[in-house]
C-alpha cells in the first residue's frame, strides 16, 4: 500500500469519526448536563422546570389546521425565494433572445405562487379566528 492510500485512508476515517461524533455528541452533553435534582415541593414532587415557571395546563392541547397551513405557506415561500436568487443573478449573463424567455419563466413561476396565495386566501388560512373545542 503506498502512502498515497494510506493517507486517503486517513482521511476517510478522520471523517467517519467526525460524522460519529457529531451524531452521537450531543447525547452525550445531554446526559452530562441534564438535571438530576428536581424541585420537591408540595403537590409537584419530582418535577423538572425549565424557565422557572411553573407548567400551566395539559401538555395535550388542541391547535387548529390553519396554524400548521400558515407555516407550510412561509416555508414554501422560503424556498421558492431562494430559488429566485439564482435566477437573478444569471438573468443579466444571457443572450437578449433567452431573456425574454427567462422572463417568462419567472414570470410563470411567480404567477404560480400568486396562484397558492389566493387558493390559501379563499380556504381561510390567513383568517385567525380562535376556535373553541369541548370535549363532548
Amino acid at each position: 500500500m503506498s502512502s498515497s492510500e494510506l493517507i486517503d485512508i486517513v482521511y476517510i476515517m478522520a471523517f467517519c469519526l467526525g460524522g460519529m461524533s457529531f451524531a452521537l455528541g450531543p447525547f452525550i452533553i445531554v446526559f452530562f448536563l441534564a438535571p438530576r435534582i428536581t424541585r420537591n415541593t408540595v403537590g409537584k414532587t419530582r418535577q423538572i422546570v425549565e424557565c422557572g415557571i411553573d407548567p400551566i395546563g395539559d401538555a395535550w392541547i388542541k391547535f387548529g389546521a390553519v396554524y400548521y397551513l400558515y407555516s407550510l405557506l412561509f416555508l414554501a415561500f422560503a424556498v421558492d425565494i431562494l430559488f429566485l436568487f439564482p435566477v437573478a443573478v444569471i438573468y443579466n449573463k444571457t443572450s437578449p433572445v433567452s431573456d425574454f424567455l427567462t422572463f417568462a419563466e419567472v414570470l410563470l413561476f411567480v404567477g404560480i405562487l400568486s396562484l397558492v396565495i389566493v387558493y390559501a386566501w379563499k380556504k381561510g388560512v390567513f383568517q385567525w379566528q380562535r376556535k373553541i373545542y369541548s370535549d363532548r
